[in-house]
């Protein structure tokens, strides 16, 4: 039975877990993410479909699964495995998407690698989704298709399925014109997602971005721009713009572009947060402070989340304010997401230098000012970790949005706690009661830390409340409505509120 509404997306929407020899399929161990609320809307539609990729070492092997049948809490529903060999994916995946894309993206143009990228596996991965969601897909059914590596399946689909609605959402920055048209390949790109009938980014400044990309190189016609909504609009942010295209028109279509940041599942993080293990928890790690303050900055070892540039700043603090040694931690989890990449593991080599450095020189047997986590925290402990800091120091050079911020807002129904927030992070537009700071300058930073440990109590409640007003009224299931509802009446049948 054909699908009403395909979802295609790099990841598998479950656990595949082995047992007695076979493999079970199992819900995601943690229910706070994008899978979850993606699967959601199944339940809106008769028939639903998940396009994803799968580790193959021979495709042509006939008893590997291309497509399965989920029947789980969120109904029943059908997964096309795309299988690509490890070739395939280190020319897909690491290269061409984490080597060449990924640092254009994030305007890091001294980091972009062109001549390793395979363009022709990438467009042949490319066309394999596209080919998987036009053989899922009804007449008129919607396709939601997400992220950068997937940027030429919109325009493959639109050849061979012009029937069906296609909404494309990209999870990263979107840069200027003239960083992204350092890709040889962005006409070939910006024609793709112009074949959509929605593309959203998470911010207007990467929607403004967008279209000032393609104006470059096409002939694209703006037909409606809008004031940015007030929720979008935080004046202490580097990303923030006034006003917002919200439609195009290229080759007699017109193409609706939409703004709407990903947000947390707050109601999930609060149930956490108030359980007693996590009170346990919390009650441990402040006895093991002793009384010190608990900084705490979560994130990837990656170039573009600012890590050496905090350490630095924590050092700088130490040097400047001697008072504070012995009386406050800083917990740096920086987590590889990316093995076996030469990029990452220099930052991690330099992470862990510069923090037995700074531990070095100011460290005794009694106090150790930072702890660098280098492992995954599970999700609970870590809502703990949460509820114990006295600051959350979020500093990324540059981020799409940072969903570590608005967990932390989340996860405080005390209200307490302060976030200091890089300006150059998507959640900045939003979270206007952050404290702002600059990673590229040694003032900004540490300015803003010295200031957040020395707040008093009635200036941190003040902001937390406003922060946590923004991360409950934006969260996950506002952001995929939002999406949704770009397309207009009559596609989603059943539309429950966005706090449902």
């Amino acid at each position: 039975m054909p699908s009403d509404l395909v979802i295609v997306y790099h990841r598998q929407p479950y656990e595949e877990v082995e047992v007695n020899g076979k493999i079970e399929y199992r819900e995601n161990k943690s229910p706070n993410g994008i899978v979850p609320t993606l699967k959601s809307f199944f339940g809106r539609f008769d028939k639903g479909a998940w396009i994803a990729w799968k580790h193959a070492e021979d495709p042509a092997k006939p008893e590997f699964e291309r497509v399965i049948e989920i029947d789980d809490a969120y109904g029943k529903y059908t997964v096309s495995r795309l299988p690509l060999t490890p070739e395939q994916v280190t020319s897909f995946y690491h290269v061409s998407s984490k080597e060449a894309f990924w640092p254009i993206l994030h305007g890091f143009k001294e980091r972009y690698n062109y001549d390793p990228v395979d363009w022709p596996t990438f467009r042949e991965v490319n066309w394999a989704f596209a080919e998987a969601a036009a053989a899922e897909a009804a007449p008129g059914a919607v396709v939601w298709i997400h992220d950068y590596n997937l940027w030429l399946v919109p325009g493959y689909l639109r050849t061979l399925r012009p029937d069906v609605k296609i909404s494309f959402f990209h999870h990263t920055p979107f840069p200027s014109a003239d960083i992204f048209n350092v890709l040889p390949w962005r006409k070939e790109i910006l024609e793709s997602l112009l074949a959509c009938d929605v593309v959203g980014f998470h911010i207007p400044r990467y929607v403004n971005n967008f279209v000032s990309a393609a104006r470059s190189l096409l002939e694209v016609e703006t037909l409606k721009r809008e004031k940015v909504k007030p929720e979008l609009a935080a004046e202490t942010s580097a990303l923030s713009e006034q006003s917002v295209v919200t439609e195009i028109g290229y080759e007699d279509r017109t193409i609706r572009l939409q703004a709407s940041p990903v947000g947390v599942d707050v109601s999930y993080i609060e149930e956490v947060a108030a359980r007693e293990e996590t009170a346990r928890k919390v009650k441990a790690i402040n006895s093991e402070l002793g009384g010190a303050k608990l900084i705490l900055s979560v994130g990837r070892t990656d170039y573009t989340k600012g890590g050496i540039e905090q350490l630095e700043s924590f050092e700088r603090l130490l040097e400047a304010r001697p008072d504070l040694r012995g009386k406050v931690r800083l917990m740096h989890v920086s987590v590889a997401a990316n093995s076996n990449m030469t990029a990452y593991e220099e930052i991690q080599q330099a992470l862990e230098q510069l923090a037995g450095r700074i531990n070095g020189r100011y460290g005794s047997f009694d106090w150790q000012p930072i702890a660098l986590i280098s492992r995954p925290v599970k999700f609970t402990d870590l809502v703990a970790y949460y509820r114990a800091a006295d600051v959350a120091w979020i500093t990324p050079l540059a981020d799409g949005m940072n969903l570590v911020c608005k967990e932390f807002c989340a996860a405080r129904t005390d209200g307490d706690g302060v976030l200091v927030l890089s300006e150059f992070a998507g959640a900045a537009v939003e979270l206007a009661a952050a404290v702002p700071t600059n990673p590229f300058s040694h003032k900004s930073m540490d300015g803003a830390i010295q200031f957040a440990l020395d707040m008093s109590p009635e200036d941190r409640k003040g902001r937390m409340k406003a922060n946590r007003q923004m991360v409950v009224k934006q969260d996950i299931r506002f952001w995929a409505e939002d999406q949704m509802q770009a397309f207009g009446s009559g596609v989603l049948p059943a539309l429950a509120s966005p706090a449902a």
